[in-house]
């Protein structure tokens, strides 16, 4: 089936590639963004990886095609998560890096992420939607004249180990019991690479990365998909659980209880731990949720600096800002050591290391901060009209409250007061509403409010 051009242009979003095989992505298409990936951004070396979806390796076997077709070199790192295609990129100083992979999407689905030298983001704003023209374009033809470019398979992962296990002091690890779920996805190479270099028990479960996806598609933000690693602490008495989703470029941790930890409580902890060896340093935040990690982030002699979600703005916005580190709520972490990008594997290390050095449970480091400043977590609504039923609430608050709120549009709407404030936010991909709420210490206080919101939300999109 060739992929219609409405069809293809619609796959190209605010910062990636997303869509159904093969109505929005196939692999003519595929190869067709090699040859615009290599017109638009004059690239003579692109290194390219993919996920464990079924449909990846033959659009992978397809961008390589468009790729050398239109002159560029190709090193081909396989099967992999997205960490390994940012950090394959800046390793052997390629002229860019496309990653194949729909992350946490729905079977049938894939996508590709797509950065520049040195592992730069290129989102809507900075050529993605030059790309997307160039593909689209029923004028545009394979390039004629160019010397067809060298195919190069390199599956060798020492040296991203190596860079992980630089990111650590590993004399201060103890013999941690620690369960690790890739859900199927492709973190387990590497978990199995880096075993034998670290001194933890490992409980691994659905370890082995399997694009039919037998026990769901990976995505622990889902709570249903978060029962077994939660029931697997408990069973064996681990210190911890992390899980990841697909192309395990975010990790989920879960307490010795098996109790899921947010991820915007994880943020926080990061950005602290960092600031003791970096002290002064920038820490990149989300809007969604912010007390916590900004106060964390002052105490700790850091500079918090609010940015839009999404992992090509936050990346822009750590390289501009050359910041120590960035995180989102959504369990996306950024280090500027990892050439500004977002790693899975560098956020449970680190916390393992905090872990071994404090001796101290996972829960201590976070009750507290739970306790402080509560969160609703992210709640989706499914509205006709996401920009109206924003408006409609931001009216609620901002003309019927006793204080003025402040109110910030760095992503969707923020509405903030002396003692509580939420975040509106609509997807980039589909009519959803997102709505997360926070207090200061009053888990009462939350619960009251988040209902009258998701109540209102309710009612204005009707």
């Amino acid at each position: 089936m060739t992929a219609r051009p409405e069809n293809t242009a619609a796959a190209f979003k605010a910062y990636d590639i997303r869509g159904r095989v093969p109505e929005d992505l196939n692999a003519g298409m595929a190869r067709r963004i090699g040859h615009a990936f290599v017109a638009t951004r004059n690239a003579r070396t692109v290194l390219i990886g993919h996920d464990m979806r079924l449909e990846s390796p033959e659009l992978s076997e397809a961008l390589a095609h468009g790729l050398t077709e239109a002159g560029a070199d190709v090193i081909d790192i396989g099967l992999c998560g997205t960490e390994e295609v940012y950090f394959g990129t800046v390793h052997h100083e390629t002229d860019g890096g496309i990653m194949i992979t729909a992350s946490h999407n729905p079977k049938g689905w894939n996508g590709m992420k797509l950065v520049g030298r040195g592992s730069e983001p290129i989102s809507g704003d900075s050529g993605l939607h030059t790309i997307r023209d160039a593909v689209v374009d029923p004028e545009s033809r394979p390039p004629t004249g160019a010397a067809p470019g060298r195919y190069t398979r390199n599956t060798d992962k020492s040296a991203y180990i190596a860079s992980l296990l630089e990111a650590i002091d590993r004399s201060r690890l103890r013999p941690l019991k620690i369960v690790a779920n890739p859900g199927n996805g492709a973190a387990g190479p590497v978990l199995d690479a880096l075993e034998p270099e670290l001194p933890f028990e490992w409980i691994t479960i659905q370890g082995e990365p399997d694009g039919n996806f037998p026990h769901g598609v990976p995505n622990p933000l889902l709570p249903e998909m978060r029962s077994i690693t939660s029931e697997a602490v408990r069973k064996h008495g681990a210190d911890f659980g992390v899980a990841w989703d697909g192309d395990f470029d975010r990790c989920f941790l879960f307490d010795e209880q098996g109790r899921f930890i947010e991820g915007y409580y994880i943020v926080g902890l990061l950005a602290a731990q960092l600031l003791e060896h970096h002290p002064g340093e920038k820490i990149i935040h989300d809007p969604r949720l912010t007390w916590n990690t900004i106060t964390m982030t002052r105490e700790a002699g850091g500079t918090p600096i609010q940015n839009k979600t999404g992992h090509a703005f936050m990346k822009e916005r750590m390289r501009a800002e050359n910041a120590l580190y960035g995180g989102e709520m959504s369990a996306h972490h950024y280090f500027r050591d990892f050439a500004y990008c977002d790693s899975g594997m560098l956020p449970w290390l680190l916390v393992a290391e905090r872990l071994s050095a404090s001796n101290a449970p996972l829960s201590s480091l976070v009750d507290e901060r739970i306790a402080t400043f509560p969160c609703s977590g992210e709640i989706n609504f499914t509205v006709n009209d996401v920009g109206g039923t924003i408006e409609r609430i931001l009216a609620v608050y901002r003309d019927g409250a006793d204080a003025a709120p402040a109110i910030d549009y760095t992503d969707g709407v923020s509405v903030e007061f002396a003692d509580w404030r939420f975040n509106l936010r609509g997807s980039n991909t589909e009519p959803v509403l997102r709505l997360n709420v926070e207090t200061r210490g009053d888990p009462a206080m939350l619960h009251t409010l988040t209902e009258n919101l998701s109540q209102l939300i309710r009612e204005s999109s009707q």
